[in-house]
């Protein structure tokens, strides 16, 4: 844990405010969930809660089903992070944050599908990793966006994304569904 110099009192209501610099650094907006924990040595931590992590072992298979079916690799993310990874090294993907790009995306609730006649090689979705998106679809859950799935270039040329919109829409679709439950 890393000590960050600033002192926040309680208000008489029980609230703490975190500081602007932290939310931006921790990308906490308003209306994030966030899980309290809580130790022997009296430590109380706040951690952004990501419901789509609750099914990280069920993303991890679904991941591998897509990769399997369309060939291309398959990225599983939270609003934050990557949690599920299929068809690419785990180590070079899995935990990163992914690129303000896809965030936006995500916010406006957009589907992406990479054009290959256009020049542009496309959207890099994950900060740090030379990979191209050729598709990615948020995840809503009751109303809410918790995600996003992505079909990856992957290390050889594969069909064009376009081929397997549907399929990561009825991904998409499913993943929220489980959320909800």
């Amino acid at each position: 844990m890393k000590a960050t110099g600033i002192v926040r009192r309680i208000d008489d209501l029980g609230r703490v405010v975190i500081p602007k610099e932290i939310r931006r650094t921790m990308r906490i907006r308003e209306g994030d969930p966030l899980e309290i924990y809580t130790d022997s040595d009296g430590e109380v931590i706040f951690k952004k809660y990501s419901p789509i992590g609750e099914l990280g072992t069920f993303s991890h298979q679904y991941a591998d089903v897509l990769f399997k079916v369309s060939g291309n690799p398959v990225v599983v993310c939270d609003r934050d992070h990557v949690i599920a990874v299929s068809g690419i090294p785990k180590k070079e993907m899995l935990e990163r944050r992914i690129a303000p790009e896809l965030e936006d995306l995500m916010e406006k609730r957009k589907n992406y599908l990479r054009d290959r006649q256009n020049s542009v090689p496309g959207m890099q979705p994950v900060e740090g990793v030379d990979r191209y998106a050729l598709a990615a679809m948020p995840i809503l859950a009751a109303g809410d966006v918790c995600g996003a799935i992505l079909m990856m270039d992957g290390d050889s040329p594969s069909e064009d994304a376009a081929d397997n919109s549907k399929l990561m829409q009825a991904a998409a679709l499913f993943l929220g569904r489980q959320m909800e439950e």
